[in-house]
């Protein structure tokens, strides 16, 4: 039985059994979206949001659109990761100094504990679409750090250790509009400051359409006895538009440029009314990931529709399991990524 490394016991965290006849590994929440349209006055759209269990309950730093439609990251907070109460004031940052130092508009955060210290990472503008990052140990205080890279990037994820003593970081290297491309990349540092060494690690495309355009990261990597999970996105081309799926892998523990197992088939697609139909039709985007150690049960955050915030779930060792049946590696996916 697989089981997940350096983990923590969740056992409040969001659940729901699988239905009956579903055959895919993920299923979704039964009351979805958890988080609506228009949640509170001001704000038009929260979606593309992540959640990490925080002092016995849980906390959202959300990509929240008010009504003027630019993009900036909320706070929310819950005490069973489904109702949320919200703070309508946007998260304020201060550099190193203790200067204010705010984005001029943050999308897509991802949010992670390395060390005793959360770190987000965003998307927003340096010249470009471009990746920030900030700490904070209350979720009060956000000390925002110098921007890892330049642009173009998107879909920053930082992993939960050091590996071999450094900060490891995903990321998906872009161009600054709607990106018809993109691979995942990653890059380590010493001190979250300079960033380096470089590799490729999943490419797009395969036998299967559904991740042929480009593909990104989703939430933190979770750590298993057998690699580290890690749930992403991939888009495919219609004649409707993009259409985003999500996929998942197992990367190595050691060298995790390297990919050991990769699902050819998609785990979950848009087909639900709120993902289908809304801001962007045709849209399931994994952001966070909350993970039992005690059951092996995840329930999975995903932005639909750029719209809403919806749930899902699945377990350890039936997502493993399908990602090893449907194994298929791209291009050079199964090496270490140095060229």
């Amino acid at each position: 039985m697989s089981h997940f490394v350096n983990g923590i016991d969740l056992p409040d965290m969001p659940w729901q059994e699988k239905p009956a006849g579903w055959n895919l590994p993920v299923w979704r929440y039964s009351e979805n979206p958890v988080i609506k349209r228009n949640p509170f006055k001001g704000m038009g759209r929260i979606f593309n949001s992540a959640v990490v269990p925080y002092k016995g309950a849980f906390v959202g730093v959300f990509r929240g659109e008010t009504t003027t439609g630019r993009p900036f990251l909320y706070l929310g907070h819950s005490a069973d990761g489904i109702s949320w109460q919200y703070d309508e004031e946007k998260i304020s940052m201060v550099d190193e100094q203790g200067k204010t130092w705010n984005p001029l508009y943050a999308y897509d955060p991802r949010c992670v504990l390395v060390d005793g210290q959360y770190y987000l990472i965003w998307c927003g503008d340096f010249d470009g679409a471009s990746l920030g990052i900030a700490r904070t140990s209350d979720f009060k205080t956000f000390v925002r750090l110098e921007n890892p890279f330049l642009p173009f990037n998107r879909n920053g994820v930082l992993f939960p250790r050091k590996i071999n003593g450094e900060y490891v970081l995903l990321s998906r290297p872009s161009d600054s509009g709607h990106t018809p491309f993109g691979d995942v990349f990653l890059s380590r540092s010493p001190d979250l400051t300079f960033w380096g060494k470089h590799r490729l690690v999943m490419s797009k495309g395969g036998s299967g359409w559904w991740q042929a355009v480009k593909i990104g990261c989703g939430p933190a990597p979770l750590e298993t006895d057998e690699g580290w999970l890690v749930f992403y996105h991939g888009v495919t081309g219609t004649c409707s538009g993009f259409v985003y799926s999500i996929g998942a892998a197992l990367l190595d523990r050691d060298c995790p440029s390297k990919v050991l197992y990769r699902s050819g088939r998609y785990l979950l697609t848009p087909e639900e009314s709120y993902e289908t139909s809304g801001f962007v039709p045709n849209v399931t985007f994994p952001v966070a990931a909350l993970a039992d150690q005690k059951t092996g049960r995840i329930a999975l955050y995903y932005g639909a529709a750029d719209t809403v915030v919806a749930l899902a779930f699945c377990q350890l060792d039936e997502v493993i399991a399908y990602i090893k049946e449907n194994n298929e590696l791209v291009a050079g996916d199964g090496d270490e990524g140095r060229f």
